[in-house]
């Protein structure tokens, strides 16, 4: 890393007073082998450990890398055991204040280090996906002929968010949430470590739960509270972080939930009973109990999307529509913003009018499939491109319906063990009571039954 005299003294003052800095900066690990969680990363001959020297001999260097992950996973982290470990010169600039013209200004002085020292240079960038398509344009040139090794990280997809350019040039490493037991040994560590809390305060396992509950797999955001509470123990002069000083040091009450075992189910299911039921004080109050207890957001936005289909489907065809572009910017938001972009989704689906007729259709569809009712295509269906079908008699007979007004051609879709069968029985509930005034009329004209006259227009007007 290269220093500005500011950072150079904060820094100096950190090492005389390891206190003065936050607990979730002080227990970052200082090689890859402290490294909490992701080791499907760091595997012998893995890209970061090549980054920081280990097995990078020969012709073949490390190459540049994307860290795309959620936050409170390690990248930051993963970035600064690399500027601690390697012997390279590191420089660290983030999206939010740098320009192309610092950009410019790194490669320049990584290309005068090479070439005047031999040093190589890795850059890290921090939320990459905040840079501009020029901005990310200025990194190319110098990706490309390795005048910089890039460590670049982001929470956003960057199969969206990245030029496609700068994705061929880098590897993609994705990082997985931290589980439970990755969150509980860092905390055991931050509790004992002399860099830590020094063994001041021990915590209990109801505590240590609490904790994981409000990380929802957020290394830095565990770190932070319990800091708190151990400074509310001990200035009480309590030797132990108990749930009551906890819950008033993060002002969030232990929500009796576990997310691997049955709360977990059963608010998650009263949740969607409450969806299904218009009762949308309830379904607030069980997706507050979620968030609350940091259930995933991914896992709540599926199902709400489940919901809409199952539950309310043609009634309102738009709750699907919401529900998914809830899930879309859950996933690129997270929390907390991701609670208002759930709660919006939760209060349009508990309000729409209700019908389970589509999963009823597709229910008996499926049975009767299962019990082989199948049969073959008509033959007027199969396919009738390749040569001998017509030899064959496909696709013979066939009426184009954009040939018959109202686009409906009398003929038999369906295979012969299924003529007549019906599986879509719409309801009268919403926008789904348009679909049973067409419905019939359709059927009726496929069977043959009350054609419309000439310029008479579509059965589904």
């Amino acid at each position: 890393m290269e220093p500005d005299l500011f950072t150079a003294a904060a820094e100096e003052r950190q090492e005389k007073d390891p206190g003065s800095s936050p607990l979730a900066v002080r227990m970052r690990p200082r090689s890859l082998d402290e490294v909490v969680g992701q080791q499907h990363l760091l595997k012998p001959g893995a890209p970061l450990r090549r980054l920081v020297g280990e097995g990078a001999g020969g012709p073949a260097g490390p190459a540049s890398v994307l860290l795309w992950g959620p936050p409170g996973t390690g990248k930051t982290t993963l970035a600064y055991v690399v500027s601690q470990a390697t012997q390279k010169r590191f420089v660290e600039l983030s999206a939010i204040t740098a320009g192309v013209k610092e950009v410019r200004a790194v490669i320049e002085g990584a290309r005068r280090a090479a070439g005047g020292y031999g040093k190589e240079t890795v850059l890290f960038l921090d939320e990459i996906h905040r840079f501009s398509k020029a901005q990310q344009d200025s990194l190319l040139p110098a990706v490309e002929n390795r005048w910089v090794t890039l460590i670049a990280a982001t929470t956003e997809n960057p199969y969206f968010s990245v030029i496609s350019p700068l994705l061929s040039r880098s590897l993609l490493l994705t990082l997985e949430p931290l589980t439970d037991d990755d969150i509980r040994g860092l905390l055991h560590r931050a509790v004992a470590a002399e860099r830590g809390l020094g063994g001041a305060v021990t915590l209990p396992e109801e505590s240590e739960e609490h904790l994981l509950r409000i990380a929802g797999g957020d290394a830095r955001r565990a770190l932070t509270a319990l800091e708190a509470a151990a400074g509310a123990a001990l200035a009480q002069g309590e030797a132990e972080v108990s749930l009551p000083t906890l819950e008033a040091a993060v002002d969030r009450a232990a929500v009796a939930y576990d997310r691997d075992g049955d709360q977990h189910y059963d608010v998650a299911s009263a949740l969607i009973k409450s969806v299904r039921g218009s009762d949308v004080d309830a379904a607030l109050h069980y997706l507050a109990r979620m968030i609350e207890a940091g259930e995933d957001p991914r896992f709540i936005a599926r199902r709400l999307m489940i919901s809409a289909s199952e539950d309310i489907g043609l009634a309102d065809s738009t709750a699907l529509q919401t529900a998914v572009a809830a899930a879309q910017a859950v996933a690129m938001i997270g929390f907390p913003e991701a609670a208002l972009t759930l709660a919006h989704a939760t209060v349009a689906l508990a309000l729409a009018p209700k019908s389970n007729a589509v999963t009823k259709a597709i229910g008996a569809a499926m049975d009767d499939v299962r019990a082989g009712k199948a049969g073959p295509v008509p033959a007027h269906l199969r396919d009738g491109h390749y040569k001998g079908a017509e030899k064959l008699g496909h696709a013979q007979g066939y009426v184009y319906p954009h040939d018959v007004p109202g686009a409906i051609a009398a003929q038999q879709y369906a295979p012969d063990a299924l003529g007549g069968r019906r599986y879509y029985e719409p309801t009268r509930y919403g926008a789904e009571a348009r679909y049973a005034e067409v419905v019939e009329r359709v059927r009726e004209r496929l069977a043959g039954r009350g054609q419309d006259g000439p310029g008479r227009g579509d059965a589904r007007d």
